[in-house]
């Protein structure tokens, strides 16, 4: 059954990304690079990357000798610092964008193993039907962080809502808006606080994993969804440089990505959490 360590973290300010936070201490069980033995403790997000890894566990680790542990964290910062400080062995949370943004911000040394799922971000609202239906000088709550920031915008562009400056990359803030026809008014907070804004602003731009855990479902619910298409913010399992090679991530890499898996993301989340695989 399920054994999960459940860690709730402090809710980090934006800009405060600094790698003097002690992640989580020294665990038992936690790997470094010259040490494969014991279990693989893996860092994750609740909803639905925990989920995914303990269905992992009770049903197919056993069977291909993996003994794996998994740790919760809620916000988006521990599980890297703790993987890259060895006190986990790997983490399953973020994409591609995001790690590299943390990586040169915070100077760690985090690389990705195989991708798994995609959750596709939304615009949600108590107080509206539609996109549409968004008033003059409406305010939209969206992450804090460059990332997912400036994926939230290029969702609201993609849907017509505003338009952005030409090339713009992966740290898009509103002050790169260059079209704003219904004068949007953007309230930017920590990632994990948009689900809460609803009943406070006319609409949230909400990421998979937390509009999930906060009863949503995106795939019936968002007024607006990223495409599954080509889209590069594919959720990964991830391991510190030089323990890609580690037998026991090897094992969950495989079995992240079996049949098995797969059939469990699609009956689970209809259509909210999309197999990358």
């Amino acid at each position: 059954m399920r054994n999960t360590a459940k860690l709730t973290t402090a809710v980090l300010a934006a800009g405060a990304l600094t790698f003097a936070l002690s992640a989580c201490g020294s665990d038992k069980g936690s790997s470094s690079a010259s040490d494969y033995s014991g279990p693989l403790v893996v860092a994750a997000s609740p909803t639905p990357h925990a989920e995914i890894l303990d269905y992992v566990k009770d049903h197919l680790a056993k069977k291909a000798g993996l003994d794996l542990e998994v740790k919760e964290f809620t916000d988006y910062v521990t599980p890297n610092t703790a993987t890259d400080d060895g006190s986990v062995g790997a983490n399953y949370f973020q994409n591609q964008p995001y790690l590299d943004d943390f990586n040169k911000k915070n100077g760690t040394h985090i690389v990705p193993v195989v991708t798994v799922h995609l959750e596709p971000l939304g615009l949600y609202s108590h107080k509206v039907k539609s996109a549409d239906a968004l008033k003059s000088g409406a305010t939209v709550a969206v992450p804090n962080d460059s990332v997912n920031e400036a994926r939230a915008l290029k969702l609201l562009a993609a849907n017509g809502l505003i338009t952005l400056k030409s090339g713009v990359g992966n740290e898009a803030t509103p002050a790169d808006i260059t079209k704003n026809p219904k004068k949007l008014k953007f309230k930017e907070l920590e990632a994990a606080q948009t689900p809460r804004s609803l009943d406070d602003v006319d609409a949230a731009v909400i990421n998979g994993n937390y509009a999930i855990s906060s009863g949503l479902k995106p795939a019936k619910d968002a007024l607006i969804l990223e495409s599954a298409t080509n889209n590069p913010y594919g959720n990964f399992l991830a391991v510190k440089k030089g323990n890609e090679k580690d037998p026991r991530v090897k094992k969950l890499a495989k079995l992240l990505t079996s049949p098995e898996v797969k059939k469990f993301i699609e009956d689970k989340y209809a259509g909210s959490v999309i197999p990358s695989f």
